[in-house]
């Protein structure tokens, strides 16, 4: 059995094609459409209510009868330190003022953070089949939950150590994210650096030192960069970029338009945003952030304080003051909706049906 033939098989797609929960971008049309043409949808809950986690779910469900995953963060919530919020969202409502961009003030004391852990129970009631998750790994009473209930895990790992870990707590399939990978870094370990391994160096270290399917992450656009992955020895490829600037996508129209654009030289990694280092296209917040003298608060303290700048900015279809998270190669596929660019990256590739 080829290693793309076991991934379709554990994962029950035809093609080893996995579509990278993009929260703020992916939509249930996005992933019900990737489903429907045989790749695994994955349809990102993190940080999200329960409600709101049971509301897209149920909506993505009624769009495809396929198998999708759900992807959680798996990260543990900070403490707020009221006086460093107040100093940041103070900050950030000046710098909107002047940019036309004004918003009402958040109560700092009053912000809710939701956990993994409520949403646990969530995806077994409603019969998921695979979770996926980032950030870190949840609990190990929640992986046991999950797995007493049939649910296939897959774990993101930014470098060899991580994977390792992952191994150790039976996680079924790693996805090995790359520095070229566009949005947030999983990772995981704060005892080291930052990760920045490229994905041609992370995935055959991670294939020649665990036995289990390893998805390929970074800088994956069309049938060329596939068949590398898989010649890497990969067992199949997890691929967002290519598909912001789709119909189904939330991205805003100039968010769309500066992906389509990028060179590859656009990009760069960033906490001005969420707190948490996440590759994206360079505009003026990111800029200003960087040269106020303040340091961003931890994820989730700071996304959440973003917010509201990044809602107004969406709302004036500005990018320049919203994250516009995105990989270091631009899609290659200019097409307009998910199932037409999946079918080509597909036929670029010769993928068999299996």
């Amino acid at each position: 059995m080829t290693r793309n033939h076991l991934i379709t098989e554990k994962l029950q797609i035809r093609y080893p094609i996995v579509q990278a929960p993009m929260l703020g971008v992916t939509t249930p049309e996005m992933v019900a459409a990737i489903a429907n043409e045989g790749g695994l949808g994955s349809l990102p809950v993190g940080g999200l209510s329960p409600e709101k986690t049971t509301e897209l779910i149920r909506k993505t469900k009624q769009l495809t009868s396929y198998p999708f995953a759900v992807n959680l963060f798996a990260h543990t919530i900070p403490d707020i330190t009221i006086a460093e919020a107040q100093q940041m969202q103070e900050y950030l409502s000046e710098l909107g003022r002047k940019n036309g961009l004004e918003f009402p003030a958040q109560s700092i004391e009053k912000l809710v953070f939701y956990s993994y852990k409520s949403q646990i129970d969530i995806l077994i009631a409603e019969q998921i089949p695979i979770v996926s998750f980032t950030f870190g790994i949840p609990d190990d009473e929640s992986l046991l939950k999950l797995k007493a209930n049939g649910i296939l895990l897959i774990g993101t790992a930014t470098c060899l150590e991580e994977a390792l870990i992952l191994d150790k707590k039976n996680i079924d399939i790693i996805t090995a994210q790359g520095i070229e990978a566009g949005g947030h870094r999983g990772t995981f370990l704060d005892t080291i650096p930052l990760p920045q391994v490229s994905v041609m160096a992370l995935v055959p270290q991670i294939v020649g030192r665990i036995n289990k399917p390893v998805l390929a992450s970074g800088a994956i656009n069309d049938g060329n960069t596939i068949r590398a992955a898989l010649a890497m020895g990969a067992s199949g490829v997890q691929i967002g970029t290519a598909f912001i600037a789709s119909s189904e996508s939330m991205a805003i129209p100039t968010y769309k338009q500066a992906v389509l654009n990028a060179k590859d030289t656009d990009s760069t990694l960033t906490r001005t945003f969420s707190g948490r280092w996440a590759r994206g296209l360079q505009n003026q917040f990111m800029s200003a952030l960087d040269h106020s003298g303040l340091t961003p608060l931890p994820y989730p303290i700071q996304n959440s304080l973003t917010t509201p700048l990044r809602q107004v900015a969406q709302q004036h279809n500005n990018n320049n003051f919203t994250n516009m998270w995105s990989g270091q190669s631009a899609p290659k596929i200019q097409l307009p909706d998910c199932a037409a660019i999946f079918r080509e990256l597909v036929r670029q590739t010769e993928i068999k049906n299996t």
